[in-house]
């Protein structure tokens, strides 16, 4: 490439670097306001050369930085955050936003960007679906924890665990609500159920959306029909983070990238050792520790290595360990699979 450049993302602006390796000559600046529309006009330079590429780290706003980059005929490189920041070593000056863009340049320049891997546009909008579902599950559950927490603040009665998944257990939670709770929890609790009412009305319509999506993904079927405990939302979150061509070299690093692997001792200090590291996609580790649920079941193929797990430790340490199996078993179906888990069924 004859010119080379790094783009470092923000909200309020694009921050960029780039060298005419013919020339010499090296040009920086900021694009702003950071929006498609100002990015298109400024690419307008490079118009008619089909020599120049740039690097951008896989943080938010890469996708449309991508997508106008190649519509101009630019090659984008997306580089892994973390290994980025560890190719630039021990900081010795302050990082700012020309330092950035002028690292991933050099990176780039001298062929050793860390680039992570660019799934389909059908698979970046499963991710953004399944992103929105598992929110949505998580305000869920967090409006059903405040209705019992009020009733426990004020002394109401137990709300038994299935009380807010019927009509008639909705009901009786009005009723225990006008008869022992104060004016201010009566309005707490009614605000909850409309907004539990109003998220299951979201979640109903997101599931059929991905459920719809996972019987047209070739991994997601195949995983479905071979995990135990795999659903066909699992099986999408599953395949549109671990698929693809040479996606990870070996099981280990895929159970690394959903965080479910055991840290040890952090440099800072500030970090016991033994903890579940938590890196990595937030659904792809809810999906697989919600499968890893379902190996509790005596019908279930590894029910005897869950229970003598459940037995020494306990049941959510037994979860745990079915589910970094079902990664690891995952990465090696998708691995069969190849590219062809990203297509169409």
């Amino acid at each position: 490439m004859s010119m080379v450049g790094g783009l470092d993302i923000h909200r309020r602006q694009l921050t960029f670097d780039y060298l005419d390796t013919a020339s010499g000559q090296v040009a920086r600046g900021q694009v702003a306001p950071a929006d498609r529309e100002h990015l298109r006009g400024w690419l307008a330079r490079f118009a008619g050369r089909g020599d120049v590429a740039f690097a951008m780290e896989g943080c938010t706003g890469w996708r449309y930085v991508a997508g106008e980059l190649a519509a101009a005929g630019i090659a984008a490189h997306v580089a892994e955050p973390a290994d980025t920041a560890f190719a630039r070593g021990r900081k010795r000056h302050a990082k700012t936003d020309r330092t950035d863009a002028r690292h991933l340049r050099q990176l780039l320049a001298g062929g050793r960007l860390p680039e992570c891997q660019l799934p389909p546009a059908r698979i970046l909008e499963c991710r953004a679906l399944l992103e929105t579902y598992h929110d949505l599950r998580r305000e869920h559950t967090a409006w059903v924890q405040r209705i019992h927490a009020v009733f426990f603040h004020q002394g109401g009665p137990h709300l038994a665990e299935g009380a807010l998944r019927t009509g008639e257990g909705l009901a009786a939670v009005r009723a225990a609500a006008a008869a022992h709770l104060s004016p201010a929890g009566q309005v707490q609790v009614a605000t909850a159920l409309e907004m539990t009412a109003v998220l299951e009305d979201r979640l109903h319509m997101l599931r059929h959306r991905l459920l719809d999506a996972a019987r047209h993904l070739t991994g997601a079927k195949v995983l479905a029909a071979r995990l135990y405990g795999a659903g066909p939302v699992t099986a999408l979150a599953l395949t549109c983070w671990l698929g693809g061509k040479d996606r990870f070299s070996s099981s280990r690093k895929a159970v690394r990238f959903a965080g479910l692997d055991i840290t040890g001792c952090s440099s800072d200090g500030k970090r016991s050792p033994g903890r579940l590291s938590r890196q990595g996609p937030p659904v792809l580790r809810w999906a697989a520790c919600e499968a890893g649920k379902a190996r509790a079941r005596s019908s279930a193929p590894d029910h005897a290595c869950y229970a003598a797990v459940k037995d020494r430790k306990n049941s959510k340490r037994a979860a745990l360990s079915e589910a970094r199996k079902i990664i690891r078993q995952a990465c090696h179906i998708l691995a069969e699979l190849g590219d062809d888990a990203l297509t169409a069924a």
